[in-house]
């Protein structure tokens, strides 16, 4: 080891006794699998009704599944069927998306609150654990400094909202989620930093970050050494390739190292696809797992 890597190695083990402590693994790995792989539903297999779409990314060999809120109009029927057809294809679901507000404005912290408290419910009937969450706009007339204090003070009441709270053995969780500015330029969390941040602030095992591959290779890049400092509060991660947001392969990003160090740090919750495949939906998805696969064994 050379006196930069044995550096680095100093730098990520102090970083990494301040965070909070790891929480139970999210998802469920298959067999051979370094970590939990799963896919963001929103970009795959659309127009398919929900019970096919998850059959589709069973063939494609995953057993976890990803939503942005498509219960939310689901009848109680709906759901036992989605349960239903998840257990028969090995499928869970480890996380979600979709609340509409953000934790950086402070004039919507209290409606924030309540809108997660209920869609606890759903995911409670779903045995999904984890709720991404998203900062929101700018605010006009805020200084970044009272939006950053805002999703501090957000967090840290939707921390004892979740308090010990389980669903389906495992530990309740809030992702907070930065997304880059040229897709949104009016957004305030664009940097991994200032995100990360934030979850260090909050200092609670139950918040944590969910760094999006995609989204920080376009704002601020230098994407393993931010695996290596902050691994402890990165509780899951989204793939796909820059530019034109397809699968690994197709763009500048090294996913097999980024991969293998995932490996190397022992990262434990899931890795998801969030990729628009070009070509034949499956044949990506699989492509991008035996990607992940062949890390675990070099």
């Amino acid at each position: 080891m050379n006196r930069r890597l044995f550096a680095q190695s100093l730098t990520a083990a102090a970083l990494s006794s301040l965070a909070p402590p790891l929480t139970a693994a999210s998802g469920k790995p298959r067999p051979g699998e370094p970590f939990p792989l799963s896919v963001m539903l929103w970009t795959v297999f659309t127009g398919m009704p929900f019970e096919d779409r998850l059959a589709k990314i069973a063939e494609a060999g995953y057993s976890n599944v990803e939503l942005v809120g498509e219960y939310h109009n689901w009848s109680d029927a709906e759901f036992e069927r989605a349960k239903v057809a998840g257990k028969r294809l090995g499928i869970s679901f480890d996380a979600t998306a979709g609340l509409s507000r953000g934790v950086a404005d402070p004039a919507s912290r209290e409606a924030f609150l309540a809108e997660l408290e209920a869609a606890l419910k759903p995911m409670e009937k779903l045995d999904c654990p984890a709720m991404i969450v998203l900062s929101g706009n700018v605010i006009p007339g805020l200084a970044r400094e009272e939006l950053h204090q805002s999703c501090v003070e957000t967090l840290k009441r939707a921390a004892a909202l979740i308090e010990n709270r389980q669903i389906n053995g495992q530990p309740v969780r809030l992702l907070l989620e930065c997304i880059d500015p040229e897709e949104n330029p009016r957004y305030f969390l664009t940097s991994a930093s200032d995100a990360i941040e934030i979850v260090r602030q909050v200092n609670h095992p139950q918040v944590q970050f969910l760094y999006d591959i995609f989204h920080e290779q376009i704002a601020e890049g230098n994407l393993t050494e931010k695996l290596e400092k902050h691994i402890g509060v990165i509780g899951l991660i989204h793939v796909a390739d820059v530019p034109g947001r397809h699968q690994p392969g197709t763009g500048e990003i090294n996913y097999a190292n980024l991969f293998r160090k995932l490996v190397e740090l022992n990262y434990r919750h899931a890795v998801a696809m969030e990729f628009l495949p070009v070509g034949d939906p499956v044949a990506a998805l699989r492509t991008a797992r035996s990607l992940a696969l062949h890390a675990a064994r070099t």
